[in-house]
């Protein structure tokens, strides 16, 4: 699934967001690890917004900074969405007290990770890595691995 896209705003960040997880949720069976990297403000919340919709989830979505992980129900379904923010860990071990790795191994589970570079040597081998680069004023470049 290697594959660059641009965005001209928000809304086609969110739009990205919502189609690749509707992509990923009919292909996989499996938990879901979904690891994006990239600087500050280059759309990675705004990505998970569109993520969240696309899962049918109609809480507002607010980066999780401050207490590490949120936790949705997605609608209609027995799976759950967990939204990650790494950006104030400085090692993986931080982590230790959400079991994280029980969490990436339950196939009821898709998993997005905001700042996944920090914790890069314990995501799974099969985590699906989005990397956001800033272009000009309102613009993201966004490559799947």
């Amino acid at each position: 699934m290697k594959q660059k896209y641009i965005t001209y705003s928000a809304t086609q960040t969110k739009s990205l967001g919502k189609k690749i997880i509707q992509k990923l949720s009919e292909e996989n069976k499996e938990a879901v690890v979904i690891a994006l990297k990239g600087e500050l403000g280059s759309g990675k919340t705004t990505f998970v917004q569109g993520i969240a919709k696309g899962l049918g989830i109609k809480d507002k979505i607010l980066s999780p900074t401050f207490v590490l992980m949120k936790k949705y129900k997605i609608p209609n379904s027995q799976k759950r969405f967990y939204h990650i923010d790494c950006y104030r860990i400085k090692r993986a071990q931080d982590l230790s007290a959400l079991s994280l790795k029980k969490l990436f191994s339950d196939s009821q589970n898709i998993i997005v990770v905001e700042w996944a570079e920090r914790i890069e040597k314990i995501l799974p081998k099969d985590a699906i890595i989005l990397n956001f680069k800033n272009r000009e004023q309102n613009q993201r470049e966004i490559f799947v691995n």
